[in-house]
C-alpha cells in the first residue's frame, strides 16, 4: 500500500510503519497508528506557536503526539518528533480534548493548537478534534512543516483558523539533502493555505545552512508575492539533536530581519 499523506508516498508492506512512525499498513489499509496518543499537552500563550497577529494575548490548548515525516538534524523538539514515544503516550479522545478546552475558557482560552510534533502525520485526529472545536465556537491552530498532500489539505483546511508553517529554506538542495524534505510541496501548501485562513511563516535560522542574505531575500520576496502582510518569524537556532553548530548569532538575525522587511510588513524575531 502507498501512503498518500505526504511527499514520501511510503510503500508499506502489511504491518510496516512509514518513515514518520505514525502511519501503518494494517489489513490492507493505511491507518494512523498514533491516533489519539498524545505525548504533550499544555496551555500556551498564542504567541508561543508562534502567532504574532492572531488573537494576541490569548491562550490556547496545545497538544502533540509523536512522529514526523522529516528528519532535520537540528530538530529543536526531537524528543517528541523523532523518537518513538508510543509507550509514553496517553490516549485522549477528541471529545476529551473538547472538554479540556471548554474547562479552561476562563483562562482566555480560544481553542486548540495541533503542534509539538508533525501532527499532520495523524491528520484524521486533527480533523475529528477540529470539527468538535468549531462546533463549540472555538478556534483551531496548526503548526506544521507544510509537506502534506492536497488530500490532507482538503480534509483539514475547512476547520483551520490559523496555521504557522515552517519554511525551513528556500533552496531545493537543502530540503533534499539536509532536511530530507520537499520544498516544492511546502510552497504549494503555503499557496493553498493562504487562501483559506490566517497564516504566519517561520524560518529557523541555522548557521551555514539557510542564513545567507540572498536566500532570505529571495524567500521573503516570494512570500510577499502571495501577500506582503503575511507575518514572518525569524527564529534563533540552538544546538540540538544531531547538530552541534553554535547558536545563531543575534546580529545575524537582526541583519536578516532588515532584509525581510524590504519585502514584508510584519517581521518578528524569536528566541533572542
Amino acid at each position: 500500500m502507498i501512503c498518500q499523506t505526504c511527499f514520501r508516498h511510503c510503500q508499506l508492506e502489511e504491518g510496516q510503519i512509514g518513515f514518520c512512525r505514525a502511519r501503518k499498513n494494517q489489513s490492507g489499509q493505511i491507518v494512523c497508528c498514533n491516533y489519539g496518543y498524545l505525548t504533550a499537552m499544555a496551555i500556551d500563550p498564542i504567541e508561543k506557536k508562534p502567532l504574532a497577529m492572531f488573537h494576541p494575548g490569548s491562550t490556547i490548548l496545545s497538544i502533540g503526539s509523536y512522529g514526523c515525516n522529516l528528519d532535520c538534524p537540528f530538530c529543536q523538539n526531537y524528543t517528541i518528533s523523532r523518537q518513538d514515544n508510543a509507550a509514553q503516550a496517553t490516549f485522549v479522545l477528541p471529545e476529551q480534548i473538547l472538554q479540556i478546552a471548554k474547562n479552561h475558557k476562563e483562562d482566555r482560552m480560544i481553542g486548540v493548537a495541533y503542534t509539538y510534533n508533525e501532527m499532520l502525520c495523524s491528520w484524521e485526529y486533527i480533523r475529528d478534534c477540529a470539527k468538535l472545536i468549531h462546533e463549540a465556537g472555538m478556534l483551531n491552530v496548526l503548526v506544521t512543516n507544510g509537506t502534506a498532500s492536497q488530500m490532507v489539505l482538503d480534509a483539514i483546511l475547512p476547520y483551520m483558523d490559523a496555521i504557522n508553517i515552517d519554511l525551513k529554506s528556500f533552496d531545493a538542495k537543502t530540503y533534499d539533502s539536509i532536511l530530507h524534505g520537499n520544498l516544492e510541496q511546502t510552497m504549494a501548501f503555503i499557496e493553498r493555505a493562504v487562501q483559506s485562513c490566517h497564516i504566519e511563516i517561520t524560518t529557523l535560522v541555522v548557521p551555514g545552512m539557510n542564513d545567507r542574505e540572498s536566500e532570505i531575500d529571495a524567500m521573503t520576496q516570494w512570500i510577499a508575492s502571495l501577500n506582503p502582510d503575511i507575518p514572518y518569524h525569524l527564529t534563533r537556532y540552538f544546538p540540538r539533536y544531531h547538530m552541534d553548530t553554535p547558536a545563531t548569532n543575534i546580529s545575524t538575525l537582526y541583519r536578516l530581519k532588515d532584509i525581510a522587511k524590504t519585502h514584508l510588513h510584519h517581521v518578528f524575531l524569536g528566541n533572542v
